[in-house]
């Protein structure tokens, strides 16, 4: 990786780096995490038929997240889609360790369209 200039701030290589090899780990990871879920409910389930003819929800709760097999790929979903949201809030520390005002408040503003449309909106 390459090192700070002189003057504190990071060079654009450096933060281009970064950012990639963020998106690597967690689209790696989730798939990871998919693909051992997927595995798992295949081993308990996998010669069950299937029902379409009702859709069968569950309430959605992080701390029974890994109790089954649906939870490990309901948790490898939500860090592919934590993968772009950690990429912009690691954006705007970049351009802040950029001291880059204008690109600062450009990352922050999707940062938090990003933070209404997952946490608040409908």
């Amino acid at each position: 990786m390459a090192e700070p200039r002189q003057d504190g701030r990071w060079s654009e290589q450096r933060v281009e780096q970064t950012m990639g090899m963020l998106l690597r780990i967690g689209v790696l990871l989730s798939a990871l995490v998919v693909l051992c879920g997927g595995l798992a409910y295949l081993i308990h389930h996998g010669g069950e038929l299937a029902d379409y003819r009702h859709f069968h929800g569950r309430p959605w709760q992080l701390s029974q997240m890994l109790d089954s097999a649906h939870g490990y790929i309901e948790l490898g979903l939500l860090l592919l889609v934590a993968t772009p949201v950690l990429r912009v809030a690691f954006a705007v520390f970049a351009f802040v360790k950029q001291r880059d005002h204008f690109y600062t408040g450009v990352a922050l503003l999707v940062l938090l369209v990003l933070g209404y449309a997952l946490l608040i909106a409908d």
